[in-house]
């Protein structure tokens, strides 16, 4: 799915504050945040990490500039592997208007050059948000790669059952699609009382940790 088509089936839902986080690369997140702008979206723009551990951590901004800066260092970090589109698909990069403008020529699916710790800190000094991704998933989560959740600073941690099945050492507990596909987009969601509906009110939201979980029509 395209940027502009995932915003467009955000808005359909009744979805307000939409993420786009491509695995380990931002080249979407303008025409991501163009498209958010159209369609009356919050943008939250950032990356799905995956460590050296081979966890998924999501690194999330605020602002285009920031994100792209955070794409720029994580791109820098990835190995030297070419994409196989026969087996993994075209890594498009498209514009606001929807068009190719280019295909990414590393594999995006694979771990990139930094640990678990060193993301966590590298995110909390660019002032983003860091939620470690579906943390009681199968694979690709710190349960299944670590086999715990480290005592670190997060802005949340996400999962897919709720309760959680595993110790969240009192951090915000939230739900998000994950969606690949559009049929997915808000499959899963959380609604937080926001005093502004923003980025920094999404920061303080969670902060808060005031999460409800259900349809969002409850």
């Amino acid at each position: 799915m395209t940027p502009g088509m995932l915003a467009f089936e955000a808005m359909e839902k009744g979805i307000e504050i939409l993420g786009l986080s491509d695995h380990n690369c931002g080249r979407n997140l303008p025409a991501f945040c163009s498209a958010c702008e159209t369609c009356g979206i919050v943008p939250i723009m950032g990356i799905e990490v995956n460590t050296i551990e081979d966890v998924h951590v999501l690194g999330l901004f605020g602002n285009l500039d920031d994100a792209m800066d955070f794409s720029r260092f994580i791109e820098f970090l990835l190995p030297d592997i070419p994409n196989r589109p026969d087996l993994f698909g075209e890594q498009l990069i498209v514009n606001e208007e929807e068009e190719v403008t280019g295909v990414f020529p590393k594999n995006l699916i694979g771990t990139c050059g930094i640990s678990f710790s060193d993301l966590v800190e590298e995110v909390i000094s660019r002032d983003g948000l860091i939620i470690p991704a579906h943390i009681d998933r199968y694979a690709f989560s710190v349960k299944a790669s670590l086999g715990f959740l480290p005592d670190m600073y997060y802005s949340a941690v996400e999962v897919l059952k709720v309760p959680p099945e595993m110790k969240v050492l009192n951090n915000t507990v939230i739900q998000g699609s994950d969606a690949h596909y559009l049929k997915e987009v808000g499959r899963r969601s959380c609604r937080l009382d926001l005093e502004e509906l923003s980025f920094e009110g999404l920061k303080e939201g969670l902060r808060k940790g005031k999460v409800k979980f259900g349809p969002m029509n409850d």
